[in-house]
């Protein structure tokens, strides 16, 4: 419906574990991704998404667990670790596994700093990362696809990251390093400036 342009999807390996970690600017980037990417890919998706008893709810609880969505939570620690746990489970399979780094979508259109949870999963897993740089979801309306000048939608897959020099690395530092090569290759993919800070506004 949004004549999605597809950059660079030969990137994404074949086989083995991969994790794609990308920009995030609207609701639709979880779906975007996964119907972009060569491979069946896996995500991490709001808890809220899969409450609800109501007609509503559970459709959207069997939508999102059908095409391979992980509830996370936000309140606790544990529960942020329980989701990294899961996409390392994912990725331990030899899938692919898709993350925002910034957390959360970001509503003023510039890349925030990322966070260590990716980075913490590349080196605990050993997967290949590939960055995506998703352009135009952001002023993506519902119906835009109905009219005339429609907006088109990119997706960028860059190539995976070298991040060999890193082995014999600390972990502490070896996540802030693999973290910042991330958003650096993101920021190069998808064209966005730069915040300098942790997007902390956003509820969504």
């Amino acid at each position: 419906m949004y004549r999605p342009r597809i950059v660079g999807r030969g990137n994404v390996p074949e086989r083995g574990a991969v994790l794609l970690v990308s920009n995030h600017l609207s609701s639709l980037d979880t779906l975007i991704i996964p119907t972009s990417a060569i491979r069946p890919v896996q995500f991490l998706i709001k808890a809220s998404y899969f409450a609800g008893s109501r007609l509503l709810g559970r459709f959207k609880r069997w939508f999102f667990s059908s095409i391979g969505g992980v509830p996370v939570r936000r309140a606790t620690g544990r529960d942020a670790r329980a989701a990294l746990d899961a996409g390392s489970s994912i990725l331990r399979a030899g899938s692919v596994f898709a993350v925002f780094p910034e957390g959360t979508r970001s509503r003023d259109g510039k890349l925030h700093d990322g966070h260590g949870g990716a980075a913490w999963m590349a080196r605990d897993t050993r997967s290949a990362v590939v960055p995506v740089g998703l352009i135009g979801t952001g002023s993506v309306k519902p119906l835009s696809h109905l009219l005339p000048g429609r907006p088109r939608v990119e997706v960028r897959f860059g190539e995976p990251l070298d991040l060999t020099d890193l082995e014999n690395v600390p972990d502490g530092r070896a996540r802030r390093e693999i973290t910042e090569r991330m958003m650096a290759a993101i920021a190069l993919l998808s064209g966005q400036e730069r915040s300098g800070s942790v997007n902390a506004t956003s509820r969504d």
